[in-house]
């Protein structure tokens, strides 16, 4: 699911609301999100799942194309772990 589509479904759940108000609605949730994780914290969603920063430490990698070993730094990425709620439905 896209972001747009994300949008559109909201706002055909929601008649009261305009498509310009729910894509503000979601620009502010996914703001909130990345702010938070950028900030390193984390943020959960109770039964769907929670967001953090882990550290990927440094390593030497392989250039596929050229087999040429090159040095990646050490690197922040964000993490999911599922709830849950999400890890039974999807596991049924």
């Amino acid at each position: 699911m896209t972001k747009s589509e994300l949008i559109e479904k909201v706002a055909g759940k929601n008649p009261h609301l305009s498509v310009k108000e729910v894509e503000k609605i979601v620009t502010v949730i996914f703001d909130s999100i990345t702010n938070a994780l950028a900030n390193d914290q984390r943020v959960e969603f109770r039964g769907f799942g929670a967001f953090s920063v882990r550290k990927r430490s440094p390593r030497v990698a392989k250039n596929p194309r050229t087999g040429e070993k090159v040095s990646v730094e050490e690197r922040m990425i964000p993490h999911f772990k599922t709830g849950k709620q999400l890890h039974e439905l999807l596991n049924k």
